[in-house]
């Protein structure tokens, strides 16, 4: 228990110095203050509604790349000395580098408790301080690839990457994510991080699609990403057009299919009620 408060109180001081210094940047979304999923969300389609109000025809090109176990393989190393580059408390990094490091696991299973054992694990996904210390550890990444000369612009909620292109044509778009592709790749080589290649998604957004091809494709290295007319970003289907019908569909299908859930559990529970009663 102790550990716990003192690893929220860490992540508090760590919350208050990015905030207060900017040692990191602003796309990046997960464990800040007063932002969400729904940030980055909205940061992607107010970026799209700008190119569209241009009076020049461009569409809008976005890559989503995932970071496949990127919790498992961070390079503690790499880690503190980003952090101490970026200007973080000494006592801050003695912290982190402790909690790092000597790890102990302690298994339960029904009435039987293993001893507690020595391991060398990686950061916990589902801890608050995890999150912050991620954001140290890929904001490099971001730095290298965001490019105002070549239009490029980057949203980030931890291990989901999501590369946003505008150019009056699709295929010096696809060129353009090529690149960025391989300073992407570049970095995960540096870092110790693999991208996803199964969770490659490509979308090009458009207001009137006479006006471009939609069926141009991306090559990254050898693989080569075939684009949709509707791509799933954190959890939400988006559609090229930015029209939310297919979203809703979604949704109502979700909540179809939770209603005959939670009717089979009543009914469950009823029946068994019954049977007691008699």
């Amino acid at each position: 228990m102790l550990s716990k408060i003192l690893k929220f109180i860490i992540f508090e001081h760590l919350q208050n110095i990015v905030e207060a210094c900017d040692l990191i940047l602003n796309i990046q979304i997960r464990a800040r203050k007063h932002r969400s999923t729904n940030t980055t969300l909205q940061l992607i389609i107010e970026k799209i509604h700008t190119v569209w109000s241009d009076t020049r025809r461009r569409v809008v090109s976005l890559l989503s790349l995932n970071e496949k176990s990127a919790f498992n393989n961070i390079a503690h190393s790499r880690l503190l000395h980003d952090m101490k580059k970026r200007r973080v408390l000494r006592l801050l990094l003695e912290f982190v580098k402790n909690f790092l490091r000597n790890r102990r696991i302690m298994i339960t299973i029904n009435d039987y408790t293993t001893m507690k054992r020595s391991m060398n694990i990686d950061i916990l996904q589902d801890s608050l301080l995890s999150s912050i210390l991620y954001l140290f550890y890929n904001v490099n990444l971001l730095e290298a690839c965001d490019n105002i000369r070549l239009r490029t612009s980057f949203t980030d909620f931890i291990n989901d990457v999501n590369i946003l292109i505008y150019e009056e044509f699709m295929k010096c778009n696809c060129k353009v994510l090529s690149k960025i592709y391989d300073r992407c790749k570049q970095w995960s080589k540096t870092y110790n991080i693999k991208f996803s290649k199964t969770k490659h998604k490509l979308i090009h957004f458009m207001r009137i699609s006479k006006w471009f091809n939609m069926n141009v494709d991306v090559k990254l290295m050898k693989h080569q990403i075939d684009s949709k007319s509707n791509i799933r970003i954190l959890r939400v289907q988006l559609n090229f057009k930015l029209k939310w019908v297919i979203y809703m569909h979604h949704v109502k299908a979700k909540l179809v299919i939770k209603q005959k859930i939670m009717q089979t559990i009543i009914e469950f529970t009823w029946d068994s009620l019954m049977m007691t009663r008699k």
